[in-house]
């Protein structure tokens, strides 16, 4: 997964960088143009969107976004908590809105809901990599042709690694993302799931998907 926060607080904004990069790729800028720029040149999953910056409004940035035809979620963080803002900023099309000052936990959770209830509007229910094709709806999964069983754990594993294919994945982001309560699972769990995963995937193919990356975690190239 890659995040694009535009904030011009810069203290704010590297804290939200640190924290987040342990679970997904963050670029920053500090400048509502230099998020624009960075917006139209990169492909992201989600936009962290400051209200005010100091060389545009944060709703004309959202606008002009929307209007590009960037339909990735929207997140507004700022210090305006008024109900005449919130409206403002969802109508020009923000998907979440969240009030300064806050955890980055909290964050780390809307941003979490709001990807789950994003999937469904801004992902394709069909994925193809290499021979493989995932049907979300369906839940199904085939590899040169052949229907591959998976346990609903291995499919959700499956499909999380597919939607942010070519990205190292931590065992710890897999687990913040797949599991209902991440604290209680360890690297061990997730490893386990991975070997599952690529017996069904990839032991009978020559081309295996599913890369380690010692020390990181894994994984799913296409």
């Amino acid at each position: 997964m890659r995040a694009l926060l535009v904030d011009d607080e810069k203290n704010f904004a590297d804290a939200v960088k640190e924290y987040l990069g342990q679970y997904m790729v963050m670029d920053v800028a500090y400048k509502g143009s230099d998020g624009e720029y960075l917006a139209h040149i990169n492909e992201y999953d989600l936009i962290i969107l400051d209200y005010v910056l100091p060389d545009t409004n944060g709703l004309e940035l959202c606008l002009k976004l929307r209007r590009a035809n960037i339909r990735v979620p929207i997140l507004f963080v700022t210090v305006r908590y008024g109900i005449r803002d919130k409206v403002a900023a969802l109508d020009a099309g923000a998907d979440d809105y969240i009030v300064k000052p806050f955890s980055v936990k909290e964050l780390h959770a809307r941003i979490r809901a709001l990807m789950r209830r994003s999937s469904n509007v801004y992902n394709d229910d069909i994925f193809f990599i290499d021979d493989v094709k995932l049907n979300v709806t369906k839940r199904s999964v085939t590899r040169s042709n052949k229907e591959i069983t998976l346990r609903r754990k291995e499919f959700d594993l499956l499909e999380y690694m597919i939607r942010n294919q070519n990205y190292v994945l931590s065992r710890t982001t897999l687990a913040q993302n797949l599991w209902e309560n991440p604290s209680s699972i360890n690297s061990n769990t997730i490893d386990v799931h991975i070997k599952y995963l690529r017996d069904k995937i990839d032991k009978n193919s020559s081309v295996k998907l599913i890369k380690t990356v010692h020390g990181i975690g894994y994984k799913i190239v296409g």
